[in-house]
């Protein structure tokens, strides 16, 4: 310890200096740790005591403590007995479906673009900016409206619910045509030059070049219908067969079933979150990096 302390006063000014700079950056680092690890204890406390009660079955109302006293894999096998799988095919379909359409919208506006130069480009883009500012709420009447009109709703909502997901789907082109930006042009006028044509230059070149950005646009569209509330509930009312599994978990809430269906709803919502949660963790690596790859250009 002494010989630290004589170090320390032997320095000269501008190793001082560098260690105090040492010290202040070991502070900050261990603020900024301790405060993401509060947050991250706050985040995951709700979800923790949902898979706590989800094993529990003791009782299946709401109780005053969190740690189950009687463990068991009971919820979990009754809610295989009700309407949850339905609600939950209905929901991975919508969420496939639309996964697969939407990229591929997406993608090809993107590229579109990012590469042609054509009349009105710019306002057309603009155009689609302000059109997405928007609150999508604003037009739920006139869908439900078209919906009916076309049969798709209540027992047939999945479909409607699909068209309503890819409707749109080209207006979110910004973050992966961001991405296309920073690939050069060049490689595309080399690939034109030895006969490719433009889909095949998007195929064999641009797509394999963007991987972060082609799984970024997968996940995302992936978890807006895994995910969505309000428009499934405001088109798939009063009918258990066309409802997601949002809907469908959110009636075991009411008044009249929560008592009974509580410790259901929490085993529903661990097995909704484990396919999400799967795939985040597995493909954590390209979503950051196709954020990140696609906020360098606009």
């Amino acid at each position: 310890m002494s010989e630290k302390i004589l170090l320390e006063q032997n320095a000269s000014p501008i190793q001082k200096r560098h260690m105090g700079l040492k010290a202040t950056r070991a502070l900050s680092n261990t603020a900024i740790y301790a405060l993401l690890i509060a947050i991250s204890i706050i985040w995951l406390v709700p979800f923790v005591c949902i898979l706590l009660q989800s094993f529990r079955v003791e009782s299946t109302w709401q109780v005053g403590y969190v740690i189950p006293q009687k463990w068991g894999f009971d919820n979990y096998v009754n809610l295989f007995q009700t309407d949850f799988p339905r609600w939950y095919t209905n929901t991975f379909i919508a969420a496939l479906v639309t996964a697969v359409l939407q990229t591929v919208i997406v993608l090809c506006m993107s590229y579109t673009l990012s590469r042609f130069r054509f009349k009105m480009r710019k306002p057309l883009m603009q155009f689609m900016l302000i059109l997405g500012m928007f609150p999508g709420m604003l037009t739920m009447i006139i869908l439900y409206r078209v919906l009916k009109d076309l049969g798709m709703t209540q027992a047939n909502a999945v479909p409607g619910l699909i068209l309503v997901y890819i409707a749109s789907s080209g207006m979110g082109y910004y973050v992966s045509k961001g991405f296309f930006d920073t690939i050069p042009k060049s490689l595309d006028e080399a690939a034109r030059v030895d006969g490719a044509t433009r889909f095949q230059v998007l195929k064999k070149i641009i797509l394999p070049l963007s991987k972060p950005i082609v799984i970024y646009t997968i996940l995302t569209a992936f978890m807006g219908p895994w995910g969505d509330y309000v428009f499934a509930q405001y088109i798939s009312f009063g009918t258990s067969s066309g409802m997601n599994v949002a809907v469908g978990l959110y009636r075991w809430l009411n008044k009249d079933q929560i008592a009974n269906c509580y410790t259901m709803f929490c085993a529903g919502g661990v097995l909704v979150a484990i396919p999400v949660t799967v795939l985040f963790m597995c493909l954590q690596k390209y979503y950051v990096e196709g954020v990140t790859g696609g906020a360098v250009k606009g």
